[in-house]
């Protein structure tokens, strides 16, 4: 006779008591405690042999993985993200807001590979599908669609189709039969990642989860669901603006420091191959307080366009506003400004916004945020064809960033004139086209750029 055991776990962090509290002692949220069936039943068919589900040691030289290549898909940019493919095995949650286009980036995926897909919608009928994908303009023999909750089905289904990769979409939406619990609980999400955990691991089969995020953007169910899977992936952006970035803030086989970067279009997602043409505006007439940034994200150069807006502050407490850029980081460099430079900030209102609704954590942007508010203070434009990359210290110093030789050629590239650095830069090579200019100190870098104010 199969055992029912039933504990009170918490819908926020997924912490099991065996009775009910009003705060939950670990993640310490009121009223997440509800009664759960725990398992029916201790037996998991997958579908695989014995051979399959044994499991042997081996020594570490003895394993062979070269007969396992990645699994390239027919896109760059997630190629990127994740370290140069898709590994076999792997088990990869992507996460989003709604509507942000994590359906769409998948279904795309699915039509667009040479491979046999079994994509798994537990949220949309066949027919939805269907429409999406002619909307996508792609047609594919290698695609099956599968609208279903069941995991145990879902695994019948991969066991006779056979597919190199699958997709569900999305793990909330799931529920097992070893579980006696509605879908989306955190008992039936994590026994259900765990079971395709276990079948990608005996099977060397990749497979994509989508999950849904909270109103505070972690990937909702329980924490351990991050900790289970190989990489976890984040799409971004905004829904008034057309381009989505994709990120990993988790990669066993790779960097989690590469982005990548999507046009949102009628027909799908776009690669933006070259995003720093398409991130600075191509604006004739020059305009007080735009100023251009250098950056890195992962290895990739991208030329940002940061604009600022200084006015007199209406109210008594001015305000500060910031779109894509780190808003502590921003009141840091406006003291700076009026420790250092002697510039009165603090009765203004500052407005920073970085255009294509891209958000960016690199201190290379430091030099160009400041100049761009001076800018904007002076109502002086700046020189056309110059750019920024240098960190500003507490003490009004310009310090050096990383991979300064990499900027120097995206900068060359895109037909810029000027690149300011810091002093302390060490510079591999002396560009034919781009002229350096460096400076120490904070001071140098206004009584040069902005002479009319002395």
């Amino acid at each position: 006779m199969a055992v029912t055991k039933t504990s009170y776990c918490c819908q926020n962090c997924g912490a099991q008591h065996s009775k009910w509290l009003g705060q939950c002692s670990s993640c310490k949220e009121w009223n997440t405690l509800i009664e759960e069936v725990i398992k029916k039943s201790s037996k998991v068919n997958l579908g695989l042999s014995n051979d399959q589900l044994k499991s042997k040691a081996k020594l570490v030289n003895d394993i062979d993985f070269e007969k396992d290549p990645r699994l390239l898909i027919e896109d760059n940019e997630l190629n990127r993200v994740l370290g140069g493919g898709v590994v076999p095995g792997s088990l990869i949650l992507i996460g989003g807001e709604p509507g942000i286009g994590k359906s769409t980036l998948l279904l795309q995926i699915s039509l667009e590979i040479k491979n046999k897909v079994l994509y798994v919608t537990g949220e949309e009928s066949q027919q939805q599908i269907r429409r999406r994908a002619n909307r996508i303009n792609n047609d594919s023999n290698q695609c099956f669609i599968l609208n279903e909750t069941n995991v145990e089905t879902i695994i019948s289904n991969i066991n006779a189709i056979k597919p190199e990769l699958v997709i569900i979409d999305s793990i909330q939406t799931l529920q097992t039969d070893i579980i006696d619990s509605s879908p989306g609980s955190v008992s039936q999400i994590k026994e259900s990642a765990s079971q395709f955990l276990n079948y990608s691991k005996k099977t060397n089969l990749p497979v994509f989860l989508v999950g849904h995020i909270t109103k505070d953007g972690g990937i909702a169910g329980p924490k351990i669901l991050e900790h289970m899977v190989d990489v976890v992936l984040q799409f971004e952006g905004d829904r008034n603006n057309i381009y989505r970035i994709l990120r990993a803030k988790k990669n066993r086989f790779g960097s989690t420091a590469e982005i990548g970067i999507y046009e949102m279009l009628n027909n799908g997602l776009r690669q933006v191959t070259n995003p720093s043409e398409l991130l600075i505006s191509n604006n004739k007439t020059s305009l007080s307080g735009n100023a251009i940034a250098s950056t890195i994200e992962g290895i990739r150069p991208i030329m940002i366009e940061i604009q600022a807006l200084v006015s007199s502050a209406v109210y008594g407490t001015p305000q500060r506003s910031t779109t894509g850029f780190n808003a502590k980081r921003l009141n840091m460099l406006l003291a700076v400004l009026e420790k250092r430079a002697g510039f009165k900030l603090s009765s203004k209102d500052v407005f920073l916004n970085i255009t294509g609704g891209i958000k960016i954590e690199d201190p290379a942007m430091d030099l160009a945020v400041v100049s761009a508010i001076l800018s904007s203070n002076f109502n002086i434009p700046l020189q056309k064809r110059i750019c920024f990359a240098a960190e500003i210290g507490l003490s009004g110093e310009l310090r050096s960033v990383p991979k300064i030789d990499q900027r120097i050629n995206e900068a060359e590239k895109l037909g810029f004139e000027i690149l300011v650095v810091s002093e302390a830069a060490k510079i591999s090579f002396i560009p034919k086209k781009l002229k350096i200019i460096s400076y120490s100190r904070i001071e140098e870098l206004i009584k040069n750029l902005f002479k009319e104010q002395g």
